[in-house]
């Protein structure tokens, strides 16, 4: 069983930085892409950023491209996203998640990943 644990949303304002943390459990985290998705009150959840296992291919959202990086660290099991300048409209629960599938695609549907953390609330104050 696969668990992700995220960490490091909060409030803030407007024009700041923060970077979440996704800590993975399991052997097999480097054959994975992983996912970071966003959900806000009343919204479908929706991909922000996707990264293939080895840390090579990337994907963004145009409304984070440029602003958003998303890192991954096999050796810790980790993944990181750092958002920078950060807006009102990026305020959600930001959840990680794991590709249902091994590989190198990286899906944008919330269908293709099959674990998938609690969610930490990122609010940012304009």
């Amino acid at each position: 069983q696969v668990q992700l644990v995220e960490s490091g949303g909060g409030l803030v304002q407007a024009g700041v930085s923060l970077r979440l943390s996704c800590a993975a459990s399991g052997r097999t985290f480097s054959n994975y892409v992983m996912g970071w998705f966003r959900q806000a009150p009343g919204k479908e959840r929706q991909i922000v950023a996707g990264i293939t296992g080895s840390g090579v291919n990337t994907y963004y959202s145009e409304s984070v491209k440029g602003r958003f990086t998303i890192s991954r660290d096999n050796a810790k099991n980790t993944v990181y996203l750092q958002m920078n300048s950060l807006k009102p409209e990026d305020t959600a629960v930001y959840y990680c998640a794991r590709s249902r599938y091994s590989g190198a695609i990286i899906y944008a549907n919330a269908g293709s990943y099959a674990y998938w953390g609690q969610g930490t609330q990122v609010t940012v104050s304009s």
